[in-house]
């Protein structure tokens, strides 16, 4: 039962901050099966960074197209937006553990084929793979998000989030300095090779996972006898939604990183800054070392954040939407600069912000949302995330092959995070004046 494990851990949890690093190795040494799926995550992670960063490069080299770039990113994003509905119901209703390995398994196979492409030619075979990847990985992440409250009790949610975030944020500016120097001194193909292997050891990880059931989930799944709806999803797809809709909380929470996507073309501009506009065209590194510094700043947003602002509810609320202003700001900032010494700060910053913004709302919903429903929150989330992130990429990739210059298009892109951080704002005052400190 999913309590049975959280039971002992209540009182050596009482104490935990996410400001103090001894409360990471009190919560890993305490609680070795949400440890085990931690280090799944690290595993993959960094190689999924070693893959991005040789994909750049590859497609940098075969079109020197900023469009090519931004169809790749599409190509990762659209898969989430088709899938995640369905995603989320199988993750609500079959093993969560079964699906992550699988999920494994299988990328670790198709990202070989990248090896194959050699010639301009090719570049149509970079979109079907990046297809196929994330298709899959749409299916691991609501399994891997749904799964950490099952593992966790709730004084142990704000710690598992910060390390989640943090160690995202630290694998993103570990695994893209690697990759990039990787990428430049052995050639992109060893990226591709290290990213299959990393699938092949986050798979071995999750076998030893005992991943418990939810009691609520176990007392469903015995008096209720399935339907063709149930085999379909389409009953779950449809009660999932009538949860959102009757909970306005938990919709508003589940469009924040929407609202940060609206300026997602962003991750298109770190690339063409990296490799056209800071450094000579395709030498490997200049993407590198943006990404890394990104992962820098989002690694350290969220702890700083709860450390100034304080861990409660109402607080993470107030961050959410100061991280708009902040990311903002920075990007302001970074569209002037001239090369990467002056804007590794601004990138910095400006991942301050963003990775408030995501842990702070994933962390809400984990604690907001019943297990039964938790999976399809999540792959709702994603599948509107991607949408709005896949258009603006679209959009930015557009804008810059109709010959604007790649600091304007940073500069409106920067300047859009201002609305979504105004909305927010408003929501929280309007909705929340009492909002109770807990």
């Amino acid at each position: 039962m999913a309590q049975s494990n959280q039971d002992v851990k209540d009182k050596t949890t009482a104490y935990l901050s996410v400001s103090d690093w001894h409360s990471y190795v009190i919560l890993l040494r305490n609680n070795p099966q949400f440890g085990r799926l931690w280090l799944a995550g690290v595993i993959s992670h960094i190689g999924n960074w070693f893959n991005y960063i040789g994909i750049f490069v590859l497609l940098t080299k075969l079109t020197g197209s900023g469009h090519a770039i931004s169809w790749f990113l599409i190509a990762k994003f659209i898969p989430t937006t088709i899938f995640g509905p369905a995603a989320g119901v199988i993750a609500d209703r079959f093993s969560r553990k079964t699906i992550m390995i699988a999920s494994d398994l299988s990328r670790a196979i198709i990202v070989l084929g990248f090896l194959l492409i050699r010639k301009p030619e090719h570049v149509w075979a970079v979109y079907v793979l990046a297809l196929l990847q994330e298709t899959i990985w749409t299916f691991y992440d609501p399994a891997r998000r749904a799964s950490v409250p099952n593992l966790c009790s709730r004084e142990e949610l704000n710690l598992a989030s910060a390390l989640g975030g943090a160690t995202w944020s630290v694998m993103l500016a570990v695994g893209a300095a690697l990759g990039g120097f990787v990428t430049a001194y052995l050639g992109w193909h060893a990226a591709i090779v290290i990213d299959s292997l990393t699938f092949l050891a986050s798979a071995w990880m999750l076998t030893g996972l005992k991943l418990p059931i939810a009691a609520a989930e176990e007392e469903e799944s015995v008096k209720k006898e399935p339907t063709w709806r149930d085999y379909t999803g389409l009953a779950d797809l449809v009660e999932g939604s009538k949860y959102v809709a009757a909970n306005r909380d938990v919709a508003a929470l589940l469009l924040v990183k929407s609202g940060w996507a609206l300026s997602g073309g962003i991750l298109v501009m770190l690339t063409i800054f990296g490799e056209q506009v800071f450094v000579e065209q395709g030498r490997g590194g200049g993407s590198g070392v943006l990404y890394s510094i990104r992962g820098i700043g989002a690694a350290i947003g969220p702890i700083l954040a709860w450390r100034l602002l304080g861990e409660t509810k109402k607080a993470m609320y107030r961050a959410i939407g100061l991280s708009f202003f902040v990311a903002s700001g920075a990007y302001i900032m970074f569209s002037q600069a001239t090369g990467f010494v002056s804007a590794a700060p601004f990138v910095l910053i400006g991942h301050l912000g963003g990775s408030v913004q995501w842990i702070f709302s994933t962390n809400l919903l984990q604690k907001r949302v019943p297990d039964q429903f938790r999976g399809r929150v999540f792959a709702a989330e994603m599948a509107l995330l991607t949408l709005v992130l896949s258009l603006s990429t679209y959009f930015t990739g557009a804008a810059l092959d109709h010959g604007l210059d790649p600091r304007l298009v940073l500069l409106r892109l920067a300047t859009m995070f201002l609305l979504p951080g105004t909305l927010w704002m408003v929501y929280v005052m309007v909705q929340y004046k009492k909002l109770s400190e807990k």
